[in-house]
């Protein structure tokens, strides 16, 4: 992919994570895909169990989540880091928010790792 296409990919993803649309989110990953969350050193494998299950638990916590204002790194013709900002909100609880920062490595269209570090605390425990 372009480069242009690989920003655009991602930022549909969480495009597709803000509305919480699990079967478009999962769409993006390949069946053998791998997860981690680097800063808590947890690893999630496979699109249809432990990634569709942490997305599940991700949407179920919070009532509204918003990515935005990305910076992206384009490595190569199938890897981008994105540095980004995160909005998590409960109702009755004060907003959550959180600098992070991902890096996607591609297989065709689809990510087949992710790799994430985040502030705060482990939103996808």
């Amino acid at each position: 992919m372009h480069n242009d296409e690989l920003q655009q990919r991602v930022e549909q993803y969480f495009a597709a994570v803000d509305r919480k649309d699990l079967g478009q989110v999962l769409s993006f990953f390949t069946q053998d895909a791998r997860f981690t969350i680097a800063t808590y050193d947890t690893t999630f494998r496979g699109r249809d169990s432990e990634i569709s299950g942490m997305f599940e638990r991700l949407f179920s916590r919070y009532d509204t989540i918003h990515h935005g204002n990305f910076d992206h790194v384009i490595s190569g013709p199938a890897r981008i880091a994105c540095r980004f900002e995160v909005r998590n909100e409960r109702w009755g609880s004060p907003i959550i928010h959180k600098n992070n920062c991902n890096f996607f490595k591609f297989l065709g269209r689809d990510f087949d790792e992710v790799f994430v570090y985040m502030s705060g605390d482990n939103a996808l425990a």
